[in-house]
């Protein structure tokens, strides 16, 4: 009889034992390679939940990630953004909606995935870069550009971000907001 597990260890084989480039994947290849990065953390995101990380001081972490290479082809890539439009409440338990406009995070880590040759792999951790950005300085819009993160942060290498996020919950614990 085949178990759940047999249908993962299949699933999962066809899915990530090659070159992946495919966006439906995306997310949670990055939310492992953050959780790989920052062990100290809560990985807690579902379906639905307001936040993908927490640590023990109850600081949250937001992860969003975008690539310039994708499956569909285009003759360019499009302008990498991300998606940081406060929301309009969230999910209690998956089960009860609680309005309230705002960011849910302290901390985002927005991750940009820019190869597009045929060297391209969503797999490869040490091909994303990661910008860590302090809620409180995100602008008030829907979405946020590469070029405007680059004003902002700088993007590090998978290799410095616990770092670059250690510095900036210090930083916001600091200011006690």
């Amino acid at each position: 009889m085949v178990g759940a597990e047999d249908v993962v260890r299949l699933a999962s084989r066809r899915t990530f034992d090659s070159p992946l480039v495919m966006n439906v994947f995306r997310s949670v290849l990055v939310e492992a390679m953050v959780s790989t990065a920052l062990p100290d953390w809560r990985w807690c995101s579902a379906d639905y939940a307001p936040y993908d990380f927490e640590r023990d001081d109850k600081v949250r972490l937001e992860v969003k990630q975008t690539a310039l290479k994708q499956t569909w082809v285009s003759k360019s890539p499009s302008p990498p953004s991300w998606d940081i439009k406060p929301r309009t409440g969230i999910w209690r338990d998956g089960a009860t909606w609680i309005p309230g406009v705002g960011r849910n995070a302290d901390i985002y880590v927005l991750g940009l995935h820019p190869v597009v040759d045929q060297s391209a792999d969503h797999r490869d951790p040490l091909q994303w870069l990661f910008y860590v950005l302090a809620a409180s300085r995100l602008p008030d819009t829907q979405r946020l550009s590469a070029s405007k993160a680059n004003e902002i942060s700088k993007p590090v290498s998978i290799g410095d971000l616990a770092r670059q996020v250690e510095q900036t919950a210090k930083q916001f614990l600091r200011r006690g907001s």
